[in-house]
C-alpha cells in the first residue's frame, strides 16, 4: 500500500518554501508524480532572513526566537496549502519531513554545528501531522558534514547499472552528485561552491529584482579575468570532499573582499564573472566523474545562460533536467525531505557516509508528534 509523505525546505536562496507531497511504495520508490508548489516568503521575512545569513550578522536571542516561529508558520502554511490543493487530506499524510531554513552551517572546527530554524513542534501543531526534522544535526552527530543530504535520494531513485550519471543541484549553492554505474563504487557528492546566491544578491543590489531571469543581465557583460582568477583561487574550491558550505561563507562580504583588490569594474561585468565562476567550479567538480549523463535541478536549471554555458564547458556530456527522471527540477529538494521522513519512519538510514563523511549510516532526524498526542512513527 502506498504511503504519503510531505517534504518542506527553504534553501540558501531563502525565497520561499518548497513543498512536495509524495507517495512511496513499500520499497521506498516514488510511486507517482509528486504534487508540489512553492510558497514565497513575505518580503519582510525574507529580508530578515537574508540579514541574519550575513557572515558578519549579529542578532539577539529574541530576534532568533521570533524568526524560528515565523519560519515555522510559513512552513506549516505551505504544507496546508499544498494538501488543500491535492486529492488527499492531512490525515492521509504519514509524516512531514522539514529541513527548515539554514541560518548558519559550520561543519569544521572544534565544535561542528549547524543551525536550521522553523520550529518542528509548531509545524506539527499547526498541521496536525507528525513532523521529522533536525536532519543535518543527526548526520553531524554521526561524524558527518550534515550536508548535502539529497544525494541519498538521487542514489536510491536514479542510479543506473548501464551508465554513470551525475545530478547537479543549482540552488543558492551548487552541489554535485556522482552516481557510478558499478554497484561497488561509492556515491560521491559535495557542495562545489556558489550557484545562484552571489548572482542573486548582486542583481538585487544593482537591478532591484531578486533574480537575473535566464541570466539576461549576465549575458550582457564580459568576464573580468582578474576577478575570476582571484575568486577561483579560494581554498574552498581546491578542497576534496566531503565538504559543504553556504551563505555564511559565500556571501556579499566575500565578494566585496575580492572586489576591493580589483580595478573598478562595471556591475554587469561582475555579474558575468559570477556566472562564469559557477560554471567553472561545477564543471571542475564533474571533470573526473566519468558521467555521460548530467541531470540538472534547482532554480539555476531555469537560467538559460547558465545552462548553455555549462553545456559548452562540458561539451561531451548529455545535459538534461531531472524532469526526465520523473521529478521536476524545482521539486527535487522537497521530494528529498519527504523521502528522508519516510526513511525515518521506517527506521532506515538516510545519509550516505561516502557523501557527508559520517562514520556510519544513521537514521536522520527526530520526530515531533502532532498535538493530538498520537504519533505515527
Amino acid at each position: 500500500m502506498n504511503r504519503w509523505f510531505l517534504g518542506l525546505i527553504s534553501g540558501t536562496s531563502a525565497d520561499g518554501v518548497d513543498a512536495a507531497l509524495v507517495s512511496f511504495d513499500d520499497n521506498g520508490v516514488l510511486a507517482a508524480p509528486a504534487f508540489a508548489q512553492t510558497t514565497a516568503y513575505p518580503a519582510s521575512l525574507r529580508a530578515a532572513l537574508l540579514e541574519c545569513m550575513r557572515s558578519d550578522a549579529a542578532l539577539s536571542l529574541q530576534t532568533l526566537g521570533a524568526l524560528d516561529q515565523r519560519v515555522a508558520q510559513a512552513f506549516a502554511d505551505a504544507a496546508l496549502r499544498l494538501i488543500h490543493s491535492a486529492p488527499i487530506s492531512a490525515q492521509d499524510v504519514v509524516a512531514i519531513g522539514s529541513h527548515g531554513q539554514t541560518l548558519f552551517h559550520a561543519p569544521g572546527g572544534d565544535y561542528p554545528h549547524t543551525l536550521q530554524i522553523g520550529d518542528p513542534s509548531s509545524i506539527a501543531a499547526l498541521t496536525g501531522i507528525d513532523t521529522v526534522a533536525d536532519f543535518r544535526r543527526a548526520d553531524m552527530a554521526a561524524g558527518g558534514q550534515g550536508a548535502p543530504l539529497a544525494p541519498a535520494l538521487h542514489a536510491a531513485q536514479w542510479r543506473s547499472a548501464t551508465e554513470p550519471r551525475a545530478v547537479v543541484n543549482l540552488g543558492g549553492i551548487a552541489n554535485v552528485t556522482v552516481l557510478p554505474a558499478a554497484p561497488d563504487e561509492p556515491v560521491v557528492a559535495f557542495d562545489s561552491g556558489p550557484a545562484n546566491c552571489l548572482m542573486d544578491s548582486w542583481h538585487a543590489l544593482h537591478r532591484g529584482g531578486p533574480v537575473d531571469t535566464d541570466g539576461r543581465w549576465a549575458r550582457q557583460g564580459s568576464v573580468a579575468a582578474s576577478l575570476f582568477n582571484a575568486m577561483r583561487g579560494d581554498p574552498y574550491f581546491a578542497r576534496r570532499g566531503p565538504k559543504s558550505t553556504g551563505r555564511e561563507y559565500f556571501d556579499t562580504a566575500w565578494l566585496r573582499g575580492h572586489l576591493a583588490a580589483q580595478p573598478k569594474l562595471t556591475p554587469v561585468d561582475v555579474q558575468a564573472t559570477l556566472l562564469a565562476l559557477t560554471v567553472e567550479t561545477v564543471a571542475a567538480a564533474l571533470e573526473q566523474s566519468g558521467a555521460s549523463s548530467i541531470f540538472l535541478c534547482g532554480g539555476g536549471a531555469r537560467n538559460q545562460t547558465l545552462v548553455s554555458s555549462l553545456a559548452r564547458q562540458l561539451k561531451d556530456a548529455d545535459i538534461r533536467k531531472t524532469d526526465e527522471l520523473g521529478i521536476p527540477a524545482d521539486d527535487v529538494e522537497a521530494v528529498s525531505f519527504a523521502w528522508l521522513a519516510m526513511r525515518h519512519v521506517d527506521r532506515l538510514p538516510g545519509n550516505l557516509p561516502s557523501v557527508t563523511g559520517a562514520t556510519r549510516p544513521a537514521i536522520l532526524g527526530g520526530c515531533y508528534p502532532a498535538t493530538d498526542g498520537s504519533t505515527r512513527t
